[in-house]
């Protein structure tokens, strides 16, 4: 079970890196040496999705399953993002926003093909922060993120997202982001929630890395940085093991 191997990880007081995979940014080429790199630095996790969607993800996530033993979970931005092919899904409930397609619509519609899936469903409470500029999320979801100096908001909507029974955290400056995530706001909702804290966005280096793992992240997700560089993968990948 993906969760449970999150948890104990967590009670080991180990800190885990997921890499964040859009299928739209790779050939079936690239996404080899995506793996390969992924497999021989050893990445914890794999997430794969996007705001927006045009390569099949059945292809990608069956191409993972062949050549990586790295639990695939899904992180749909829409109901087309779902496959069976997969080990898990983010079941993302976006909280920071007020859209309620996004925070339990899609979800009615999608929750019978989910349950015949025989995907693990872990229910994420999705939390968008401003990050220095405009991002695919924002627009496509049609909501405000929280401002980044609002750290009291998005501890209240963490919290709100525990008492909900949400399983986890995903704490997020979008995709590209210039900005990470400040230290106050993350170390702020950690401090008030039991449940694991996932953060990604604008993590460009091992920096990044140490900054966000302090602050109290149990889980940092990297995607852009490594598309655009791939080399940077063992460094990240190091830094969050050592920390």
């Amino acid at each position: 079970m993906i969760y449970n191997h999150i948890q104990n990880q967590i009670i080991k007081q180990k800190k885990l890196f997921a890499l964040l995979i859009d299928p739209d940014h790779h050939t079936d080429e690239s996404l080899m040496q995506l793996i390969n790199k992924a497999n021989n630095t050893n990445v914890d996790l794999i997430f794969i999705g996007g705001s927006l969607l045009n390569n099949c993800i059945d292809h990608s996530t069956e191409l993972l399953k062949k050549y990586t033993s790295i639990p695939v979970i899904l992180f749909p931005g829409s109901l087309l993002q779902i496959t069976s092919k997969a080990d898990g899904i983010l079941l993302l409930s976006l909280i920071s926003g007020r859209n309620p397609d996004l925070l339990i619509g899609n979800h009615v519609i999608a929750s019978a093909h989910i349950k015949r899936s025989g995907l693990e469903v872990l229910p994420t409470g999705y939390i968008l922060v401003e990050g220095g500029k405009s991002t695919s999320v924002e627009y496509m979801s049609n909501t405000r993120p929280i401002p980044a100096d609002k750290t009291d908001i998005a501890i209240a909507t963490a919290i709100a997202g525990e008492m909900l029974g949400l399983k986890m955290i995903y704490l997020e400056a979008g995709s590209g982001a210039k900005n990470t995530l400040k230290y106050e706001m993350i170390k702020g909702i950690k401090e008030n929630i039991s449940i694991p804290l996932i953060v990604g966005g604008g993590i460009k280096s091992s920096d990044d890395i140490k900054n966000v793992l302090s602050a109290g992240a149990d889980i940092v997700v990297v995607g852009t940085a490594i598309e655009n560089d791939l080399s940077v993968m063992d460094e990240l990948v190091n830094s969050t093991h050592s920390y």
